[in-house]
């Protein structure tokens, strides 16, 4: 398990279109949407930033996806996954063999954007400990549902399309782009099946209104059961996407 993890968070540091849509597009849009916005008179300045920066960080870390599709998919065609399967690795190890090293990329990932936000715009970051377990569960959130779509799809070009679909449509309906309070009801009501919506729901209360732990521990499970939910599907499509690899 550990050797699959080091081996996979190898490739990841070595991999130039990782760190691209990991940090470096971010803090693009971040810098050009805190400046677009931040001249409005009819919205405070950190009211902008405590939407642009947890948004964009948020909208960004799906992307993490395309990088898991990559990786299932290139295991599974170049006949790996058939080969670990010889071996006495249980499924499990595999899995969170995989899991690790892309857990702990999506949480640099937060921690550096929020970083930026804080040395750059003065974003405050509230109660660091909510701030955590909120970014605990987004990062799992990501990975679960990023193993699930690695061992659905069939190919690279198909999971990246997927990727692009929940980060941009999460992102447009979960409020990611503009504060659910300003969305039609009918927006409203559908960005509270999203994940996207509890994630930035839950920064702006932490951020804005100084919650603890106990005012976002919905937003906290909303996550953690949704990142639970895409680990065993990926889990039962297991079967399926060993058949798929080339012996």
């Amino acid at each position: 398990m550990f050797a699959v993890a080091r081996t996979e968070l190898k490739k990841n540091f070595q991999d130039k279109g990782l760190w691209f849509w990991t940090f470096i597009l971010p803090i693009v849009f971040i810098v050009a949407f805190v400046s677009i916005f931040s001249g409005d008179e009819n919205t405070s300045y950190k009211e902008v930033v405590t939407q642009i920066i947890p948004g964009y960080t948020i909208m960004f870390a799906f992307y993490i996806m395309i990088s898991m599709v990559i990786g299932f998919v290139k295991d599974r065609d170049r006949g790996m996954v058939a080969r670990i399967a010889s071996t006495p690795l249980p499924i499990q190890g595999y899995f969170i063999g995989k899991w690790i090293p892309f857990m702990l990329i999506v949480l640099i990932q937060i921690a550096v954007l929020f970083s930026f936000g804080v040395v750059v715009y003065d974003l405050p970051l509230g109660d660091p400990i909510s701030l955590v377990m909120l970014s605990l569960s987004l990062a799992f959130i990501v990975t679960g549902w990023g193993m699930a779509l690695a061992v659905l799809v069939k190919t690279e070009n198909m999971g990246i399309a997927m990727t692009q679909i929940i980060a941009l449509g999460g992102a447009m309906l979960g409020g990611l782009w503009l504060p659910v309070e300003l969305m039609p009801d009918f927006m409203q009501t559908v960005s509270k099946f999203l994940p996207q919506y509890w994630a930035i729901e839950g920064y702006k209360e932490i951020i804005l209104e100084n919650g603890t732990t106990g005012d976002v521990w919905f937003n906290i499970i909303i996550l953690l059961v949704s990142g639970i939910g895409g680990g065993l599907i990926a889990y039962a499509a297991y079967p399926r996407f060993l058949r798929l690899s080339k012996s």
